[in-house]
């Protein structure tokens, strides 16, 4: 086999590699529900008017995980500074986005 083919077919695997990691999601939506329902319903609840519902939130053309991902890590005057683990971060992040 010439070294030109060796090379091609091993830069072709490498980037469906980059791009099978890329394509995987973030986080899980379930375990992103249960915490949000714990921690975020009392001001993102249907019956309240302080924050948006993360539907609404989810349906924003601006949402994107790295959107969210920089906003949950930013401090809010009009948020509760909430110390969420990566983890915790990337399953809210996950459900929000599950709601499209």
């Amino acid at each position: 086999m010439p070294v030109h083919s060796f090379s091609c077919g091993l830069s072709l695997l490498l980037l469906a590699n980059v791009a099978c990691a890329f394509s995987q999601e973030i986080g899980d939506p379930v375990a992103g529900r249960q915490l949000a329902e714990a921690k975020c319903l009392r001001c993102h609840g249907a019956m309240n008017n302080k924050a948006p519902a993360f539907s609404a939130v989810a349906a924003m053309p601006s949402t994107t995980a790295r959107s969210l991902s920089v906003f949950l890590r930013t401090s809010h005057p009009t948020m509760p500074n909430l110390m969420l683990t990566n983890t915790e971060t990337e399953d809210v992040i996950a459900y929000i986005l599950s709601l499209r």
